[in-house]
């Protein structure tokens, strides 16, 4: 779990973030002063949501928004204390990738009754990719809140220098465009650096090759043809010398003075580059992945869900309604620069800039991280694996075929 700066405030973390609640009363429907109190529960500062909360009180009059602002650092504890005790919040702010396993341990809510009847809900006002991370066994245990995905970050001015000035579009032009730029450089020169301790990176690769991570029967893809193509593809940027090995180099600094003029990342990094490389602004720019047989990449965000304990979940489902509106979705971009998972704001010309624009685009082709509570586990074994065919020398087949055992070991498989 990253914590993100830049764009996003820690509110609006990525993707493979999480967010969470802390543990009180049980009486989720308590009365303050003859009102009905509503309890949410998220992860950031304050500031970011309640003016929306507002804006529910004066549309709901009788109604009181209790907001609770919950620490990065103990918020899956103080989950699990809540869903122990039975007692939290109505509302809860979900982190993507914690959806598997608190849906598991029966602490969400199933909103599918509520979906069928209000339209602010329904599925197709989402990205198909933020749908997804809301679904678990065949229910839908959240509604997209916000979203973040991953876009190609670019240096146009020397891009333009090797015959792409809009950015490579395809694998092939982005190791043509890598290897012109590090032959212009020179030594000391990369193209781009890969995120070998992120295992959304690689499985961002491995889609756009048309190859599952973990299918649709939890069977784990790691040593089939298409993913061990794009674990040599990614290899291969070390072999040739196009991307640093190791992770003390500083992406925004080699981003500023051209030694690394390319970087896959996420919306938090616009106003970072911003902030730290002044002297390059109008030299780069965003533009969408370059694609093999698809351009798909990563989604992450947050979710809202109901606890599965409110006292109060028919106004809950209200709130979440609310929450779902183009209004609330700009208000929240206004106070915490996170990008709105409702399709229809962005034609709002708050979500206008170019480079917000890409990400937008780019958000139409994206996939969730897998729905799985053992993903975490399985990552990790993947990183392990990653290092071994990167640094460590191994044969990239034969150490995917140990992953894939291990994966559907911990998947239950036989």
């Amino acid at each position: 779990m990253k914590k993100r700066t830049g764009l996003l405030t820690v509110a609006a973390m990525t993707a493979f973030s999480a967010i969470m609640a802390g543990c009180g009363s049980g009486n989720n429907a308590a009365s303050d002063s003859g009102n009905k109190t509503l309890k949410v529960w998220f992860m950031g500062e304050s500031a970011t949501v309640e003016p929306i909360a507002k804006m529910y009180e004066e549309k709901n009059p009788g109604v009181k928004v209790e907001v609770q602002a919950i620490p990065w650092d103990s918020a899956h504890d103080k989950l699990l204390t809540a869903v122990a005790s039975k007692s939290g919040p109505d509302v809860i702010q979900m982190g993507t990738t914690w959806i598997p396993e608190f849906a598991a341990a029966g602490a969400l809510k199933d909103l599918t009754p509520y979906v069928e009847k209000d339209a602010n809900l329904k599925p197709e006002n989402f990205f198909d990719g933020a749908n997804k991370t809301t679904q678990y066994e065949g229910k839908t245990v959240g509604i997209p809140w916000y979203v973040e995905t991953r876009a190609l970050f670019y240096r146009s001015d020397l891009l333009s220098e090797v015959g792409y000035p809009e950015g490579p579009k395809t694998w092939d032009e982005l190791k043509d465009a890598a290897k012109k730029l590090v032959a212009k450089g020179g030594p000391g020169h990369y193209a781009m650096p890969i995120e070998a301790k992120d295992p959304i990176y690689a499985a961002i690769f491995a889609w756009q090759n048309g190859s599952d991570v973990i299918d649709s029967n939890r069977q784990a893809q790691f040593n089939q043809p298409a993913y061990v193509e794009a674990i040599n593809y990614l290899k291969s940027f070390y072999d040739e010398g196009l991307s640093p090995k190791g992770t003390d180099m500083d992406t925004v600094a080699g981003f500023k003075d051209g030694t690394i003029p390319m970087f896959i990342s996420g919306p938090w990094m616009i106003s970072t580059v911003k902030e730290k490389a002044p002297e390059i602004d109008g030299k780069w720019t965003v533009t969408t992945l370059p694609a093999k047989k698809t351009n798909t990449s990563s989604i992450g965000g947050s979710d809202l869900s109901i606890f599965s304990y409110s006292k109060n979940p028919d106004e809950a489902a209200k709130f979440i309604s609310f929450m779902s509106t183009q209004e609330a979705q700009l208000k929240f971009f206004e106070t915490s620069n996170s990008m709105p998972a409702l399709k229809a704001a962005y034609s709002n010309e708050a979500l206008k800039d170019p480079m917000i624009a890409a990400f937008g685009k780019q958000l139409e082709n994206t996939k969730p991280a897998p729905t799985v509570k053992e993903w975490d586990a399985i990552s990790q074994a993947f990183l392990a694996a990653f290092e071994q065919i990167t640094v460590g020398g191994a044969d990239t087949q034969t150490e995917l075929d140990k992953l894939n055992a291990k994966a559907n070991d911990l998947l239950g498989n036989k």
